[in-house]
């Protein structure tokens, strides 16, 4: 039996929010990298121990503010099994089965499916504390868009072996949001995977 080309749809939402005041900081969809998920998902599905969400990965690289103001924004990555943030400066595990994750409490994914539907999510949930990064301002006021925590890109990231050897899955562009000690930032990222139609081809 072949799958009908198509037939399998996957798509990524992000919201980046301050979890005491509820503020919502961005909120939108973001870019696959189809050939990388796709070797994962067969990774797992073949039970070959890798494959699977390790990391949330951020960065500072994605865009550039000119002095008037204006963002302008570079396009995702989405190409070559190497892509990559354009610039990583922090990274968080999210994987909940992973001794590396300190708190699992906060950093954990969450299977969501009701029966009967097409479509599964996988809502990924990443805490950054009050302490962290470390070496972050104390105040949410830098006027340094190019900061190392001003982040306006992140990604979520697949094990493949090593944390020296993970894959790039998803892909989000957004103007810059500054980590400093004096607020916590959580962001709640949902891939949900579709299956489109039920028709088939012998």
């Amino acid at each position: 039996m072949i799958i009908q080309p198509g037939l399998v749809k996957i798509e990524g939402f992000i919201k980046i929010f301050d979890p005491n005041s509820g503020e919502v900081l961005v909120d939108k969809k973001n870019a696959i990298h189809y050939e990388n998920i796709s070797i994962c998902m067969a990774q797992t599905l073949s039970d070959r121990n890798i494959g699977y969400i390790y990391s949330m990965a951020f960065g500072n690289g994605g865009s550039s503010v000119d002095p008037t103001g204006i963002i302008t924004y570079l396009p995702p990555n989405t190409t070559g099994q190497n892509a990559d943030l354009y610039n990583q400066t922090f990274s968080k595990v999210v994987d909940d089965n992973s001794a590396a994750n300190t708190d699992t409490a906060n950093n954990k994914m969450t299977v969501l499916h009701t029966a009967g539907k097409v479509y599964t999510d996988i809502l990924v949930t990443c805490l950054l504390d009050y302490g962290e990064p470390p070496g972050q301002q104390a105040f949410d006021n830098s006027t340094n868009f190019n900061g190392e925590y001003v982040f306006d890109e992140l990604g979520l990231k697949c094990w493949n072996g090593s944390v020296d050897d993970l894959r790039l899955i998803t892909h989000v562009i957004f103007h810059p949001v500054q980590k400093s000690l004096n607020r916590q930032i959580q962001i709640d990222y949902t891939l949900r995977i579709q299956t489109l139609t039920n028709l088939s081809a012998a």
